[in-house]
């Protein structure tokens, strides 16, 4: 099941940021994010306070989270996007976030219609995101699940840390 988060649910949604970083420190990164600096529980109870912060649950047990607002990075003004939208009419994907010992089990693509579902609630015309150029797992997913390559582009992430981000779409407005 995925829900709006509850207070509750902060300590566990940093559990998993910190499980996710402490994986890719030991294996590979796929997110380029930093621990201590993205994402933390700073970052998952300002969403929360705002509304925007979801989480997937099991038998009690958090699995993943899922940050979605329409908020587009000042980086976004750089790509060319297909489908013409702004403010409101744009749902953004942010930090989608699984558990590491829960992956391979399809809950990346449940937040994703999740997430669809919710750009329709919303009556959203397109969803927007972006991710680490290195993250091929994401961007194979998203494209899979009809997101299509908006363009590329060099973020300056938290002011701290110049990346590549791949920015990608999906036009909400024929479902």
């Amino acid at each position: 099941m995925i829900r709006k988060a509850e207070e509750k649910d902060l300590l566990g949604v940093e559990t998993i940021y910190n499980q996710v970083l402490d994986h890719e420190a030991a294996s590979v990164s796929y997110t380029n994010w930093k621990k201590g600096l993205y994402p933390t529980k700073a970052d998952a109870k300002r969403a929360w306070s705002q509304g925007t912060l979801f989480v997937g649950e099991e038998d009690g047990e958090l699995f993943g989270s899922i940050i979605l607002n329409h908020i587009q990075p000042k980086e976004y003004s750089n790509i060319s996007w297909e489908i013409p939208a702004e403010g409101n009419a744009v749902l953004v994907i942010h930090t989608l976030c699984i558990r590491p010992n829960c992956s391979k089990k399809g809950y990346g693509r449940a937040f994703v219609a999740f997430a669809e579902e919710y750009a329709r609630s919303l009556q959203c015309s397109v969803i927007r995101l972006d991710t680490y150029e290195g993250n091929q797992l994401a961007i194979q997913l998203y494209s899979k699940l009809g997101y299509t390559l908006a363009g590329k582009c060099l973020f300056h992430f938290q002011e701290v840390i110049w990346e590549t981000l791949v920015c990608m779409e999906k036009d909400m407005t024929n479902f």
